[in-house]
């Protein structure tokens, strides 16, 4: 299934709980672009939920990181795609043999830096190198909504590639400040999943972008 820029939102689904995971993926559906599932859920219910979650009719992104030698890590895109997902995001600091061996086997997003403190420590100072390599084999990148100035770096280097950008709302990222930088689409979990109306969480977000970025 393909990601089309509509609300230019996606959800971040890291409960472990499959009944409330999927109540909150039905109820928001109407209000994003795409569903990105972490290893919370999936370790807690095993990879069948990706097809539970197919139903919605949103594209899913298995968000494994996926940091392995080559061979390892083309298993697993492998499990990732033959059970649901459409993309599979995995990580760029493991160099050009990891990216090119995972690009054969999935449509992957490369993470090229993200949003926590620490990534200032590594890989920040990496980020341009690494979403250079992604271009060549990637469908998308990572870049974090919590520093809008990576983004537009890495913009320069990717050109019109896909740029998702999670950190909003609770890590500190504005909504529409990663789309204002150049992200083609920011994500959001806690920020939905922990109000006690996702429904309207996620309508809220929806408007705020709707009145920044009309469609």
């Amino acid at each position: 299934m393909r990601l089309k820029k509509k609300s230019r939102l996606i959800l971040a689904m890291d409960l472990k709980d499959e009944k409330r995971s999927l109540e909150v993926c039905n109820n928001v559906k109407d209000y994003i672009d795409a569903i990105k599932v972490g290893y919370p859920l999936i370790l807690s219910n095993g990879l069948d939920i990706l097809t539970k979650i197919k139903k919605f009719g949103k594209p899913i992104i298995a968000d494994f990181k996926v940091a392995d030698i080559p061979w390892t890590s083309e298993k697993i895109c492998k499990l990732a795609t033959t059970n649901g997902a459409d993309y599979v995001i995995i990580q760029g600091f493991l160099g050009e043999d990891v990216i090119k061996t995972c690009s054969k086997v999935a449509k992957i997003f490369v993470v090229a830096e993200m949003t926590h403190p620490g990534a200032k420590d590594f890989m920040q100072r990496n980020s341009l190198e690494i979403s250079g390599i992604a271009k060549k084999y990637a469908y998308g990148i990572v870049a974090p909504a919590t520093r809008p100035e990576s983004i537009k770096k890495i913009r320069k280097i990717v050109g019109d590639m896909i740029i998702i950008s999670p950190g909003i709302k609770v890590q500190g990222g504005k909504v529409g400040s990663a789309l204002k930088a150049g992200a083609d689409f920011e994500i959001i979990g806690r920020g939905i999943y922990d109000d006690k109306n996702p429904q309207s969480a996620a309508k809220i977000f929806y408007n705020k972008i709707e009145d920044n970025f009309k469609r």
